[in-house]
């Protein structure tokens, strides 16, 4: 995969503001290992106030403990883990009042790679309120490069999920 540009972004986010706007729908997001660049990316593009609701930056687990995640499932699955951004979209889409979630938790690198858990292991999960449980799709993602190129995968795969949402 290519290294997605800071123009390749700018284009990804305003295509999901202009679906949200077209939809009526809003977006938020919890983010560890992306600090806050999905949030940063939809709010460039203009008229994201009437659409974009909130962005948690949760990079440490206390403040993923605060968000709303189970410190038991940090415990036992770690915070690169399904549970543990499925747990942060849930709680996004609580707190936040969005329609839309999107959470990312990984390792960008260059160090805190485990056996099982490379450098470039990234899970993004994205959560559709409904009338019951929110509605949450997860996936786990292996990104090749340095932590920028990591982090910029991760921006690009979050958009390019809420467009498929």
């Amino acid at each position: 995969m290519a290294i997605p540009s800071d123009a390749a972004l700018y284009r990804l986010a305003a295509r999901v503001g202009r679906h949200a706007l077209a939809h009526g729908i809003t977006l938020a997001t919890a983010e560890s290992c992306t600090g806050g660049w999905i949030g940063k990316a939809l709010t460039d593009v203009p008229g994201s106030s009437g659409w974009f609701a909130a962005g948690f930056i949760t990079y440490s687990n206390p403040a993923k403990r605060r968000l709303g995640v189970p410190a038991s499932v940090l415990a036992t699955q770690g915070a690169v883990s399904e549970p543990v951004v499925r747990a942060m979209a849930r709680a996004a889409l609580a707190r936040s009042g969005a329609d839309r979630a999107v959470a990312v938790s990984g390792i960008a690198g260059p160090t805190g790679g485990v056996p099982g858990k490379p450098v470039g292991t990234v899970w993004i999960c994205w959560g559709v309120r409904s009338r019951g449980r929110p509605r949450l799709v997860a996936r786990e993602y292996r990104f090749a490069g340095d932590r920028d190129a990591v982090r910029r995968q991760s921006v690009a795969a979050a958009l390019r999920g809420l467009l498929d949402r």
